[in-house]
């Protein structure tokens, strides 16, 4: 894609996701700015704290919106505000500076309606009964992004170099040389953080809306994970546990983050959730755009070993 002669404006440039996508468009020939409250990994830096003001865009032409409050803390009003602070409150100011630039909205699949799904996951699927502040605050914000005619993308489980997410909470799953994980094996979408920035960039010119962004497979989730492990130098061997032990655990995990000096939960019904059940995007309405996956999970995995 050719954006020499576009300015993009990239929010939360310094994070995983909004870092590689201020790559792709510098790489594309984009003046990059990079709004956050650290400089990104190219281009200008735009200081912007999301909880307190409106971001300067002058002379953006398009924004591609990816600072959020991400995590998966203890339950609680204070988690709460502080995740609206930023990913609601946030997203109406950049909004409003925004004007009738276009804007790509990066969500998540973490909206939809938990639970176990048959079937591949289209866009018109419910969005409600999240079980996180993140899930609850991201649909609120992808909420006023629609509204104002945004593209939104709805990535699942991203992942890639750097990735600060996903395989720290696989690492922290094992055990010696067993990687405990709850119920048996399920199919998952996953998220590989180049095919994220790709349609990120191609997203500009589609039409107002949602869209599932994901690598257009079903994976594995054992075998994913004992993968990665192994290109790690941990390998593990997978033990299924049973996905009401692991709900116990994640209660018991929960309320001892509630107290004064723990930190965040190390297992939330989320986390549970998130493995045991079955989880696999449509992407056709992407694809309908001409956007394809160009990466996959064996790639990363080639990268890493």
């Amino acid at each position: 894609m050719n954006l020499t002669g576009v300015r993009v404006a990239v929010t939360g440039a310094s994070g995983f996701c909004g870092a590689a996508v201020a790559r792709a468009a510098a790489a594309a020939g984009a003046e990059v700015l990079c709004l956050g409250r650290r400089p990104g990994p190219v281009g200008r830096h735009v200081f912007w704290d999301a909880t307190q003001a409106a971001p300067d865009l002058a002379g953006a032409d398009l924004v591609v919106h990816l600072a959020a409050a991400v995590g998966d803390p203890a339950p609680g009003r204070a988690a709460e505000r502080a995740f609206r602070a930023v990913n609601v409150d946030g997203t109406a100011r950049l909004l409003t500076a925004a004007g009738d630039r276009p804007v790509v909205w990066v969500s998540s699949a973490s909206v939809y309606h938990p639970g176990v799904r048959g079937d591949r996951i289209t866009e018109d699927h419910p969005v409600d009964a999240q079980l996180t502040a993140y899930g609850r605050t991201k649909a609120a914000g992808e909420r006023l992004a629609l509204a104002a005619g945004a593209v939104v993308l709805r990535p699942r489980a991203v992942y890639g170099p750097g990735d600060p997410h996903l395989l720290p909470r696989l690492l922290g799953a094992v055990r010696g040389r067993y990687l405990l994980l709850p119920g048996p094996d399920v199919s998952l979408s996953l998220t590989a953080v180049e095919n994220l920035a790709d349609a990120c960039l191609a997203a500009s010119r589609w039409p107002a809306g949602a869209y599932n962004i994901t690598d257009g497979r079903a994976y594995s989730r054992d075998a994913v994970a004992v993968a990665a492990l192994a290109a790690l130098g941990r390998p593990a061997r997978v033990v299924h546990v049973p996905v009401w032990l692991a709900g116990v655990a994640a209660a018991l995990a929960t309320a001892r983050a509630r107290l004064p000096w723990s930190g965040p939960p190390a297992l939330t019904r989320y986390a549970v959730a998130q493995l045991a059940h079955g989880v696999v995007l449509d992407i056709s309405r992407a694809r309908a755009q001409g956007w394809r996956p160009r990466r996959c999970f064996d790639d990363f995995l080639g990268a890493t070993r």
